[in-house]
């Protein structure tokens, strides 16, 4: 059974391109949003991802994070993640991804 996600987008006043994704972040659901995420990072000069919404993410949503991250990196632009929460915000600490993203505690910190 595929899991779906909703995913929206948002410009902020200050630049930032707010990518929301609500559901989880799993092997079923880590292609489709990695998809999404490259075409943002290409455009955009800042994104973060809100996680506010994020259930659940496993080693390939991991794996997601971390290709984005690189690839902003590459190309000279900021990517973070904001609003984890929970077991979400557990498993990036767990996993020290704390050590490559900027992970704000909410959208106002940005």
């Amino acid at each position: 059974m595929a899991s779906e996600v909703v995913q929206k987008e948002t410009k902020l006043a200050n630049g930032w391109l707010t990518w929301r994704v609500e559901g989880r972040i799993d092997i079923s659901t880590a292609e489709s949003i990695y998809s999404s995420g490259e075409k943002i990072v290409e455009r955009e000069e800042k994104t973060v991802l809100d996680l506010e919404a994020v259930s659940y993410i496993s080693s390939a949503g991991l794996r997601v994070l971390l290709r984005l991250f690189k690839k902003a990196s590459k190309e000279g632009k900021a990517f973070a993640v904001a609003g984890a929460a929970g077991m979400v915000k557990k498993v990036l600490i767990d996993s020290n991804m704390n050590s490559y993203l900027t992970m704000h505690q909410s959208l106002d910190e940005l």
